[in-house]
């Protein structure tokens, strides 16, 4: 297999100079940007790639984390450091969101001492209070709901893989949670036909596949949702999957592993994609589980690509919302 890498030559400060700012002030779901918006920032990511600027200089970001995170706090907190900014982690413990403090009333504070926020929370709701009531703006950095930030990341994991987006097969195998949630929107947002299998019972949520499909409507993308990952993997250029059990799930592990035990990617369902498929997973992985013992350190799993283009994917968002 032959890596594609998309080269844009512009420099950065050039870059920074025409990206201009977002519609939207926040990122709580991937749908809040425009599909312009969405490649725009994927060519800013590309841009940005090894550039150390001040552009966010004297800008803080606030990460607000309820959930424990190895990608989302290094990557914001690098992203931040690459772009002249500094963040400020705030703990479960120290914040208690809406336990210790209600999300209102730390809305209210941080949007009196820092710039953005970055929140990692069980309940979406909790993001669109800190949208509603902080007055800077909010990134969803992942959620019961969303994971916006990780489909960025995907997508210029993708284009850099295979030169484009447009045209492509995704295969998801597993959960229709969070991940699946945003990727899916992702898809139909780019052109990226979208196929996911997933247990009876563990499919996505009917609102975003109805959102999806109109994206879809206008890009082209298919979407398919049925029960079975051989149909899935079918000619696909990449195959997508995601632990079976997330962070608050713990109690209903060995249910989980009961249903999702045919839906492991393994090298057996990879011989129906295409020949240069790609693999990917957002981490962290059980191998042996979702994704069989090795396959992640083969040749054709691009997750440590994937992962380090998280860091520029919200080096690019960060730039655009904070940027002067």
């Amino acid at each position: 297999m032959v890596a594609v890498t998309v080269k844009l030559k512009l420099s950065p400060y050039v870059i920074l100079e025409s990206m201009g700012k977002l519609k939207t002030k926040h990122l709580l779901s991937i749908s809040d940007f425009t599909p312009d918006e969405v490649e725009s920032l994927l060519d800013d990511a590309a841009r940005l790639k090894g550039c150390w600027l001040t552009t966010l200089k004297n800008k803080t970001l606030a990460i607000l984390f309820e959930k424990p995170s190895l990608r989302t706090r290094v990557s914001f907190e690098m992203a931040m450091r690459q772009l002249g900014g500094q963040t400020i982690y705030l703990s479960p413990a120290e914040v208690g969101l809406g336990q210790r403090e209600s999300v209102a009333d730390v809305a209210r504070v941080l949007g009196r001492m820092v710039d953005a926020i970055a929140c990692r929370t069980f309940a979406q709701k909790n993001l669109e209070e800190l949208a509603e009531y902080s007055g800077i703006p909010v990134i969803n950095a992942l959620s019961d709901y969303e994971h916006p930030c990780q489909a960025l990341g995907d997508l210029l994991t993708i284009r850099e893989k295979k030169g484009k987006l447009k045209g492509l097969t995704l295969a998801f195998i597993g959960d229709g949670n969070n991940v699946a949630h945003s990727l899916m929107l992702a898809c139909a947002m780019t052109g990226i036909n979208f196929r996911i299998a997933s247990p009876k019972g563990y499919m996505v949520q009917k609102d975003v596949l109805l959102k999806a499909r109109r994206y879809a409507k206008t890009t082209g993308a298919e979407l398919v949702c049925n029960t079975g990952p051989v149909e899935a993997v079918q000619d696909a250029d990449i195959v997508y999957t995601d632990t079976w059990t997330s962070m608050g799930q713990e109690a209903q592990a060995e249910v989980r592993r009961r249903v999702f035990a045919g839906y492991q990617v393994n090298n057996e369902l990879l011989k129906k994609a295409k020949r240069d498929v790609i693999v990917m997973h957002p981490l962290p992985a059980h191998h042996g589980e979702e994704v069989a013992e090795g396959l992640l350190d083969g040749p054709r799993s691009v997750v440590f690509d994937q992962a380090e283009n998280r860091l520029h994917a919200q080096k690019a968002l960060l730039a655009r919302l904070l940027g002067e």
